[in-house]
């Protein structure tokens, strides 16, 4: 008990969305328990291209009581309902992946069973039709969901779109505000006795003392990767692409689309990001099968209006640290592994990193059960989304490129080909109760890509075939209805300022 009285000094190593987020949920949420110095150098830059995020940040902001206006307008924010998917399944495919449900379950069974019995016989508009975030976001529409999860018209989540060069600037102002301290500075040495960092030398000779450290630099990884020597986890091979090259441009006349889009490239895919003040853009590519300047080259040709900056080039493996929390050092973020943004889960994993430490945050010494519940946690959300993007690039029937051909025959890991089977199969999507994209996400992807199950749920084959599609073509009705009545996005903007 004793340990757990003084407040830990936590060392935060990095600035940047990872290193002010975590100051943020640590004053926000651990006020009384921990002090929270961050380090940072003007000196180095920041990644500063994860623009499209997931609802769990709303909610993260919430929880420390963020005003959602203020932080909308700080970053030129727009709502997002989800991802639309063009050209993966197969060239001239298009499908959107929501934040949100399909219609309501019956009897105990999912409702994309029943669609799938009367799709099989040519009765049904596609899927997405029962799918409020789907039907508003095709329709350019935003309103804040209804309270009750039980309603299928109102049954959807939202995320934000926002200018990530302005996302750590306001959280560093809020968590300033609330006794988290900034120093100015460049690490250049690393003291620690054995696995236990003991202090951090600046490169004005400055020595920075704490008991937890939170390794926030990036893909350089300097205290977990550099100091503690914590092994990578290569995942190159079933995700091959290592390069990005982003650049803004100017929005385009007409409305902001509440969405992200990803695009498939014939070496990779391409994003677009919309934005109040302009437009962001990237090529996620493998280098392998595309030089920089050809990419950079292909993303301009694509660009919606003029560009806003020289393009700019980033270099990643896909992959993980073996242990993301290895004595007294955390890492988060970038410093702990790295998965392209294909699914916006850059930030989520940072948010998830933060939620978990929060909940095993140790004392001045740190226990082997705190590190090791963290330890799983992490690896587990790691799994999941690898899985997860890996289904984007291999359920494809594309062979228009030594890319798509690689990535549609490779080897899979055997934790996805046992989800594809399982679905295959059955249409049962792998349960999970913790963790990223549950059933309503890999239904998305599947059906979206074309992966077909060979039969679904035999219960939902108990309902009168009439009666069964009177009731779905009412449930469209229905939310065709309520998306009908909602402002357009550009309104809800509006009226948000």
């Amino acid at each position: 008990m004793e340990d757990r009285c003084n407040p830990v000094r936590v060392v935060v190593v990095g600035g940047g969305t990872a290193g002010w987020m975590t100051a943020a949920g640590l004053v926000g949420l651990l006020p009384a328990a921990c002090t929270v110095t961050l380090i940072e150098s003007e000196a180095i830059g920041i990644v500063g291209v994860g623009e499209a995020t997931l609802p769990h940040l709303r909610l993260y902001l919430e929880r420390l009581g963020v005003d959602e206006a203020a932080f909308m307008a700080a970053t030129e924010a727009t709502y997002k309902l989800g991802i639309e998917f063009r050209d993966f399944g197969a060239i001239g495919d298009r499908y959107i992946h929501p934040f949100g449900t399909y219609g309501r379950p019956l009897g105990g069974v999912a409702f994309h069973h029943y669609w799938l019995r009367r799709a099989s016989a040519g009765a049904m508009p596609p899927i997405g039709a029962f799918s409020a975030g789907v039907t508003a976001a095709e329709q350019r529409r935003f309103e804040r969901p209804g309270g009750d999860p039980n309603d299928p018209t109102t049954s959807f989540g939202y995320a934000y779109q926002f200018d990530a060069t302005r996302f750590a600037p306001f959280m560093r102002d809020w968590s300033e505000a609330r006794g988290a301290t900034r120093v100015e500075g460049r690490i250049v040495a690393v003291e620690r006795d054995g696995d236990t960092v003991r202090a951090v030398t600046l490169d004005d000779g400055r020595r920075v003392k704490g008991d937890l450290f939170v390794d926030c630099s990036g893909f350089r990884s300097l205290l977990l990767g550099e100091a503690l020597g914590e092994p990578w986890e290569d995942w190159s091979h079933w995700l091959p692409c290592d390069r990005a090259v982003a650049v803004p441009c100017a929005s385009p006349d007409g409305v902001i689309e509440p969405y992200t889009r990803a695009t498939a490239m014939p070496a990779g895919w391409r994003w677009r990001i919309p934005l109040r003040h302009r437009v962001g853009n990237g090529y996620v590519y493998a280098s392998g099968h595309v030089s920089d300047d050809e990419a950079a080259a292909a993303l301009l040709a694509g660009l919606d209006g003029p560009a806003l900056a020289e393009p700019r080039f980033l270099r990643f493996r896909a992959g993980r640290r073996r242990r993301s929390w290895v004595g007294n050092v955390v890492a988060v973020g970038l410093a702990s592994g790295f998965l392209e943004p294909l699914e916006s889960t850059s930030i989520y994993l940072v948010q998830a990193a933060i939620t978990s430490l929060i909940e095993h945050f140790p004392g001045q010494q740190v226990a082997p059960v705190d590190r090791d519940g963290f330890n799983a946690a992490i690896d587990a959300e790691y799994d999941r989304i690898r899985d997860f993007l890996i289904l984007h690039y291999h359920a494809t029937t594309r062979d228009d490129s030594p890319f798509w051909s690689h990535v549609r025959t490779m080897a899979i890991p055997e934790t996805l080909a046992d989800k594809l089977a399982l679905w295959r199969g059955s249409a049962q999507v792998s349960k999970y109760s913790h963790g990223l994209f549950l059933e309503p996400s890999w239904v998305a992807v599947y059906l979206g890509q074309g992966v077909v199950p060979d039969g679904w749920d035999p219960r939902a084959d108990l309902p009168d075939a009439a009666g069964l599609d009177r009731a779905l073509g009412s449930l469209a009705r229905a939310i065709a209805d309520r998306v009908a009545a909602m402002p357009t996005h550009d309104a809800a903007l509006e009226r948000l300022a």
